[in-house]
């Protein structure tokens, strides 16, 4: 399955399947999820670690250090969709209404190639 022919819909139904089997959703809180996300996080970010970008890029290229990368982003995405689960938050709709109030905070023409602070988006809506 490729992300071309996988819909998110399948993707939260196959994480929810794998943790009732389990008898995990007793600890699948919000508080704890969005805790195993953060670790999970911190996990990906360690492969990253001391490293410049060039140095990311070659390192990228080895087999077994792409491979772990791709567990540890996994392993973030299934978390998320456990979040979502445990609030039944629909992520399409959330993900699109957030890339909308984007659109309006950081219009393209005023920040095209600009990578700066938040506070930089001036007085625009937060969030």
């Amino acid at each position: 399955m490729t992300d071309e022919t996988t819909t998110l819909a399948y993707l939260r139904q196959r994480v929810a399947e794998f943790v009732t089997a389990r008898n995990w959703e007793q600890f699948h809180t919000p508080k704890n999820l969005s805790g195993a996300i953060a670790i999970e996080t911190t996990e990906l970010m360690e492969h990253f670690q001391w490293l410049t970008d060039e140095q990311a890029a070659v390192a990228l290229q080895d087999e077994t250090k792409l491979a772990a990368v791709t567990d540890e982003l996994a392993d973030v995405l299934i978390y998320t969709l456990s979040l979502a689960n445990a609030l039944d938050v629909d992520v399409s709709a959330a993900v699109l209404g957030k890339l909308e109030r984007n659109e309006e905070r950081f219009p393209a023409e005023e920040w095209q190639g600009r990578a700066r602070g938040v506070k930089d988006a001036g007085s625009r809506t937060t969030g």
